[in-house]
Order: C-alpha cells, then sequence, then structure tokens
C-alpha cells in the first residue's frame, strides 16, 4: 500500500476528528467560493449546496476572481469569500484573498494548514487536519474540505455519513478491478451539487492514471459528447434523487452503446446504493473516487505518489 492509497483508505478518523466550525453561513448574505484545480470544483459542489439550502453562492476560480471579479458578480463588495485551499499556498487562491480584504471583503478560509498565507488573509478560519502521509494528490484533505463546507452551511455530518462513505469505498474497491479491464474512455456524470463531485472525480483519475477523462452534467452529455461511447467506455454515474428516472434512462442508453457504467445511488454494471440525501452524497463518494483512480493507476503501473508534470502546492511566479 503506497501513501496514496493510505490516504484514501485511513482517512475516516479524520472525519470524525475534524472540528466543528466557529462561524456559520449567513443566508441573508451572497457567498463566492474560490479555489484551484480540485479545490474549485469542490467549490462548485459547495455553492450549489449552498443555494440549495438557501443560501446565495457562486463558485469562481481564484484567478478570475482576482482580475475579472466583475465578470461574475455586479458589485463585488456586496459578497463574502469563502477560499478553499489544502496547503493554503496556493498562488492564485491566496491572490483572490488577498485582493478581496484589500477591498474591503470579508474572507473566510478552509484548509488544512492553520499557519499559511491564506490564513493571514482570512477573517475567519475553518481548519481540520488532514492525513500526514497525503502526497501530491488530494485525497483526504479534499474530503475534509467538503465536510468542513458542510457544517459551515449547517448540514450536520456526522459518524454515520463517515461509515457509510467508508462502506461506499470498499464495495467499489472489491468490485471495481474487472470493469477497469480494456477501458480507455472514462466519464463521470453528475447534477447539482454532484456535478462539482464528477469534475473531481474526473481529474484524480486523470491525474493518478494519466488517462483522458471527462466530466458533464448528465443531460447535457447526450448533446454531442454521447457520439465517442464505446466499448472501452466506462461511466460514473453519481446519481441524484431529483433527477433519478431521467438518468436511470441515460444509463440504460449508455450501456446499450457499448459502455460500462458505475452506478453510485442507481443502476449499473456495478450498482452501488448510497444511503444519504444529495447534500451529503458528493462528500460520501469522494474517497470511493479516489480509490478509483488509484486502482486504476496500479492496474497501469503508474506511481500515483508521483503524478506527471504536478507538484503538492501550485506557485505562480
Amino acid at each position: 500500500m503506497n501513501a496514496t492509497e493510505r490516504s484514501i483508505v485511513e482517512q475516516f478518523p479524520f472525519w470524525d476528528g475534524a472540528p466543528e466550525p466557529a462561524i456559520r453561513a449567513d443566508a441573508s448574505k451572497s457567498y463566492v467560493v474560490v479555489g484551484c484545480g480540485t479545490s474549485y470544483y469542490l467549490a462548485q459542489c459547495i455553492a450549489a449546496t449552498m443555494n440549495l439550502r438557501g443560501i446565495q453562492a457562486l463558485a469562481v476560480p481564484g484567478s478570475e476572481w482576482t482580475h475579472r471579479a466583475q465578470a461574475y458578480v455586479r458589485d463585488e463588495k456586496a459578497v463574502t469569500v469563502v477560499a478553499l485551499s489544502r496547503s493554503g499556498e496556493s498562488t492564485e487562491t491566496v491572490q483572490a484573498a488577498e485582493r478581496s480584504r484589500s477591498v474591503g471583503i470579508e474572507v473566510i478560509g478552509i484548509t488544512c494548514d492553520r499557519d499559511s498565507s491564506l490564513t493571514r488573509h482570512s477573517d475567519h478560519v475553518i481548519f481540520a487536519e488532514t492525513h500526514p502521509q497525503e502526497g501530491i494528490v488530494m485525497t483526504s484533505s479534499a474530503s475534509l474540505m467538503v465536510l468542513m463546507a458542510l457544517r459551515f452551511i449547517g448540514v450536520p455530518v456526522g459518524p454515520d455519513v463517515t461509515r457509510e462513505a467508508d462502506r461506499v469505498m470498499r464495495e467499489l474497491d472489491a468490485a471495481i478491478v474487472p470493469l477497469l479491464s480494456g477501458r480507455s474512455h472514462f466519464v463521470y456524470l453528475g447534477s447539482g451539487p454532484l456535478y462539482g463531485v464528477a469534475q473531481e472525480g474526473s481529474l484524480k483519475l486523470q491525474e493518478m492514471s494519466l488517462s483522458y477523462t471527462q466530466a458533464y452534467h448528465p443531460m447535457e452529455y447526450r448533446h454531442g459528447p454521447i457520439s465517442l461511447v464505446e466499448a472501452r467506455t466506462l461511466v460514473v454515474m453519481l446519481y441524484s434523487p431529483e433527477m433519478l428516472p431521467e438518468e436511470t434512462k441515460l444509463v440504460a442508453e449508455l450501456r446499450a452503446k457499448g459502455a460500462a457504467v458505475i452506478g453510485l445511488g442507481g443502476p449499473g454494471d456495478l450498482s452501488i446504493s448510497l444511503d444519504a440525501e444529495e447534500i451529503l452524497r458528493g462528500l460520501i463518494c469522494l474517497p470511493a473516487l479516489q480509490i478509483l483512480g488509484e486502482r486504476l493507476a496500479v492496474s497501469r503501473k503508474i506511481d500515483s505518489t508521483a503524478p506527471r508534470h504536478l507538484t503538492k502546492v501550485v506557485l505562480v511566479a
């Protein structure tokens, strides 16, 4: 077991040990959630969840918020910024936080590093310790930042959620290897708050196994991209309870065209139940998506602890 796998399968005690945030989201405010890479995809999930909970929010990449805030909101000073960064040192995220505070915008930092540039440029900090062996690929820290954000929003996340995430990961891990044989085209589908998680799952597989991946809203996939589906396609469907009939029909269509499907929360060649409401499903599925990336990397004899062209902290000179 390498360090990447260890940080995936051993992350759950860190979930249960994460402290409750000292600050909660205010429904009278509007929020912009910023991040880069994995953190931006998590921001998409978090912003969608906030909107579902009656809190206005928008996800924006860190560099876009720093340089083009007016393209996203009419009055940037009327929002509160929530900035996500595992290390608290990602250049674009730190710049977004620093610039926001310089013009009087309140900043809330969510991070796994208590003493970082992000914490110094935040009015409030939400912190949780991640697995000490986590390397370049974000695994435990990604899950923890979603967990902390959900609690910030007011969504209870307790040991029952931890147990469900552990079960889903282990069920997928026990059955996934045969489905990976001969696959070279990987597609992740999710709607609402699960779209950002689909993006993150796609990125994890790409980083860890150097594979070609795509992520779409489920119904959008039928408008062009479905033309690529063939026998070498593996689809991961993150089912939404509200979209279950439509997504089930789409999966049947994809399977008829030759794709194999992992159904998280619904039908598929590999079907794994999800005993949770939609706003918790993204967090619950993250470890399973992480172990999927690791298993494909192993099958291709790729070392996921040293992904090509990547570093643990992305710094821009």
